[in-house]
């Protein structure tokens, strides 16, 4: 049994241990957690970055119980589309969004029809619930004679919604039975809870904070929300969430989306001035020490060994942490790698991602395969036995053969894309990299626009086996390569897809997509 892959070891296990009191585990599919946090680099946790001045002792326990992806990425370096892409296996580009993030006024941006995480494990028997950072969009009740505009960043932009009429495409109408919900970032109004497409309190103040670390947007706020507990609530509800599903012995799928360590950074005062650099590296602390309190429950419980745990990011580390102060006090916030939140470069879309599954997983191990976090739709899918249809999880490929170190059943994704905030676009295939700008399409040297720009070649191709740092531009000496990936990019775009099967559409887009040119 021990060289068979997961689906027939699990049937395996069924027979082997149905009649054993002491593994009642072995005949049910596991309980699934994913983690996200929200702007934490990949060089924040000691596990990824030997190096980090940032003490993360129990992600780094984490890692030694389970797998740790040194290639693991987001679709984008920035959290609107990463959140996209998480939740339904399929390239955030694919929707209206085609650059930046929504606000928290913004529409639903996942159709009532798309298949997510959640809708999917709901059909497969799981019980589910998001808790935290949602981001994603939903419709909001409007004033008399109002007609929606799309907007958000400045706190007049919702004047124009009545908080007391009810709220349409919430979470919990996209695949979670349980959802606790901040709208959208910890520093992007309305500053309000819905749990279960409800306000827990309509907001009665405007509040504003203009701290280095500390700031957020000026915006209404309800009474119940303290912005220095919101992180600590959402743990809190999330292990409460925990042991009342194992108590009652059903299988649950959870979606904590942390707000952090995301601006505003507000570590709790028992985390403050810990680490010595900065109060993001406080505030990293206080998250590592929660998943400390996390994974301690899951062992109270009784229900580690068969829990399928996902820790990652959703992005790199944001200037606004004090990336450049913490660089010159002798942290890398992205490792070795160049760039930071925004940018193209792999320090916007590289992240950490650990997976602990005792009952499949050795600990300890480790892959150094290029993977997406689209890939979870379908290694849940291929774990609980759902047969994803066309139109479900396009760009999803299954990790199941790496968790249970099976290389010879493994199906490695042919390339891989990503997308900056201003929408550019890159592909890696092997160790070769092609982005389609000029500069970092982000926040770094060079900008979008910069003038420095002006006499650098179109594109830039790297090789991150023997360039990691993307220093050395092969674009002009290499040119059958650059062909190559960007020929593979156009075809991902128009088929609809990156995996095996028939063309599927993009949805429906009104005006240039811009970022399309180099496809003519």
């Amino acid at each position: 049994m021990k060289n068979l892959p997961l689906p027939s070891l699990l049937l395996g296990l069924l027979f082997s241990f149905c009649a054993c009191s002491s593994a009642p585990e072995a005949d049910r599919t596991p309980n699934i957690i994913v983690i996200l946090a929200d702007d934490l680099g990949y060089g924040d946790v000691g596990a990824f970055n030997a190096e980090s001045l940032i003490k993360t002792p129990h992600l780094d326990q984490l890692a030694t119980e389970g797998m740790l992806f040194t290639d693991a990425h987001t679709t984008s370096a920035v959290c609107t589309p990463t959140r996209y892409s998480l939740l339904t296996g399929r390239y955030n580009w694919r929707t209206r969004l085609k650059e930046g993030v929504l606000t928290g006024k913004s529409k639903a941006l996942i159709p009532a029809d798309r298949t997510t995480l959640g809708s999917m494990l709901q059909r497969s028997g799981y019980t589910t619930a998001l808790i935290g950072k949602w981001h994603l969009g939903m419709d909001w009740g409007l004033k008399e004679g109002e007609t929606f505009v799309e907007g958000g960043w400045n706190p007049e932009d919702y004047d124009q919604l009545d908080f007391a009429k009810p709220i349409k495409n919430t979470p919990d109408t996209r695949g979670f039975d349980y959802a606790f919900a901040l709208p959208a970032s910890l520093d992007i109004a309305p500053y309000v809870f819905v749990e279960n497409g409800s306000l827990t309190s309509i907001p009665t103040k405007v509040t504003v904070d203009t701290g280095e670390y500390s700031w957020w947007r000026e915006g209404p706020t309800s009474d119940d929300f303290v912005h220095q507990q919101v992180t600590p609530l959402f743990f809190e509800k999330s292990m409460d969430y925990v042991r009342e599903k194992a108590q009652k012995d059903q299988s649950f799928f959870l979606y904590l989306a942390l707000p952090s360590p995301h601006t505003p950074i507000l570590p709790t005062e028992a985390w403050q001035g810990k680490s010595g650099l900065l109060p993001y590296a406080d505030f990293m602390m206080m998250i590592d020490d929660y998943m400390g309190q996390l994974n301690q429950v899951l062992n109270d419980a009784g229900i580690e060994e068969n829990t399928l745990l996902v820790f990652t990011s959703d992005n790199g580390c944001a200037p606004a942490a004090g990336f450049e102060k913490m660089m010159e006090l002798g942290h890398q916030p992205s490792g070795p790698f160049r760039g930071h939140k925004a940018d193209i470069y792999e320090g916007g879309h590289r992240v950490p991602m650990i997976v602990k599954w005792p009952a499949h997983i050795k600990g300890g191990s480790r892959s150094d395969r290029t993977i997406s976090q689209t890939d979870l739709m379908a290694t849940f899918a291929e774990i609980v036995g759902y047969k994803l249809s066309p139109n479900e999880g396009e760009d999803s490929h299954s990790l199941v053969s790496l968790f249970d170190d099976h290389p010879e059943n493994d199906r490695p994704r042919e390339a891989t894309v990503f997308h900056s905030v201003n929408g550019t676009f890159a592909i890696r295939k092997g160790d070769w990299k092609l982005i389609t700008a000029k500069g970092s399409g982000g926040w770094s040297f060079p900008k979008p626009g910069d003038p420095a720009e002006a006499d650098l070649p179109e594109m830039q191709l790297y090789n991150l086996a023997a360039d990691p740092g993307e220093t050395q531009n092969r674009y002009l000496d290499m040119p059958e390569k650059a062909e190559e990936l960007r020929n593979l990019l156009v075809q991902y775009i128009t088929n609809g897809r990156s995996t095996p099967g028939p063309t599927q559409p993009n949805d429906p887009f009104e005006g240039e997509w811009e970022q399309t040119w180099f496809i003519k």
